[in-house]
């Protein structure tokens, strides 16, 4: 049995309950009206099943975010969370060895746990600026290792590779014939759109690309994910374990979000714009809290993950930032890992949406 899902419990008890909820991990959304230039394609749509790799035209849409990525490459799936469960489950055996990151979204690594033998953490590490070591993954590496899971933009750091190290990274899993698996959902928010890193899938043969309009593009409700894979075979197996869980999405946020990627580059750099200029706001923040408060700069996506120096303890602060002036963060804890430390006195804050500064307000009023 998989073990509780720390964050989403964490989530459904105070999301919605916190007056300020600055650790938000998705984009600013908008409305519908926004989206679609005829509102006519959504009542006159009739509610029947679709196709459950996904609909012809968002998985064309979605193949035009990609170099060398076909509309029959990819598969859509309810959210980037099945899209993941499918992959894994696809993926691994008891006899295979998996590699991934730490610190990570949880199910990306209590999935390998679950369903192979042996699972090794590969630690981005706060001295290194959250970078991966690439002589460790070398070393990490054994004749049964089937799998490397990575995320960058990172969840909760913010660390993006280099465009050399991601490189190298791929060189060397296509020296050991590994799969890769690549949660993206982030990219298209780098604070510096030089430093996006290609899409995995159109670089490697055995790579996965994760994605989903809920974090970048800003659009969670939709519920809309996929993986784009070079190898048909592998999104096959992936397909027939889908038929177990959705079976297909839902036509209405297919269209709407088929709609929403044909604006894609706009939302994303509306969305980028934004964190840019947050990023600020929170850079000012730390400035004049320099004494109880540590901060790195991320580099993408829309959380960070700075460090708490008071003597009470991070998990105690967040404790009381949120009964006490309704502020919510999520404490180091929520990232605990059984696959290497994570440190224990950061937490993470969110970036991406707007209406920061009346949050900030209360804050500084705390922090008085």
């Amino acid at each position: 049995m998989l073990p509780e899902f720390r964050l989403e419990r964490f989530f459904s008890e105070w999301e919605f309950q916190a007056r300020y909820h600055l650790t938000a991990s998705d984009a600013e959304s908008c409305p519908i009206g926004e989206i679609l230039d005829n509102p006519a394609d959504l009542l006159n749509l009739r509610l029947g099943y679709i196709p459950s790799e996904g609909g012809l035209e968002l998985r064309t849409a979605i193949a035009a975010t990609y170099s060398r990525i076909e509309a029959d490459q990819v598969l859509a799936f309810c959210g980037a969370e099945e899209g993941l469960y499918c992959a894994m489950h696809a993926l691994l055996s008891q006899e295979d060895h998996a590699i991934v990151t730490v610190p990570n979204y949880q199910a990306m690594e209590e999935l390998p746990l679950a369903l192979c033998g042996q699972v090794s953490g590969l630690s981005l590490r706060a001295d290194s600026g959250w970078d991966l070591d690439l002589d460790e993954l070398r070393g990490l590496l054994r004749p049964n290792t089937r799998l490397l899971a990575v995320n960058f933009p990172n969840n909760p750091t913010g660390k993006v590779l280099s465009q050399e190290r991601w490189a190298q990274l791929l060189e060397i899993v296509r020296e050991s014939q590994i799969w890769l698996f690549s949660d993206e959902v982030y990219r298209g928010l780098e604070r510096n759109p030089a430093h996006t890193l290609p899409p995995a899938a159109d670089l490697y043969a055995k790579a996965l690309s994760l994605n989903v309009m809920s974090k970048a593009y800003g659009l969670p409700g939709l519920r809309i994910g996929w993986v784009a894979c070079p190898d048909r075979d592998m999104l096959e197996k992936m397909l027939k374990i889908k038929h177990y869980l959705s079976i297909c999405n839902s036509s209405p946020a297919e269209l709407i979000a088929t709609r929403a990627l044909h604006k894609g580059t706009s939302l994303l750099e509306r969305n980028r714009r934004l964190t840019v200029e947050n990023l600020v706001l929170w850079r000012q923040f730390f400035m004049k809290h320099a004494n109880l408060l540590e901060w790195w700069e991320p580099e993408g996506g829309c959380v960070a993950f700075p460090r708490y120096l008071g003597s009470d303890g991070v998990e105690n602060w967040c404790r009381r930032l949120l009964h006490e002036a309704g502020v919510l963060f999520l404490p180091s804890s929520i990232y605990a890992s059984r696959l290497g430390s994570v440190p224990q006195d950061r937490f993470r804050l969110g970036y991406g949406r707007r209406g920061l500064a009346e949050g900030l307000q209360v804050l500084r009023g705390f922090m008085r």
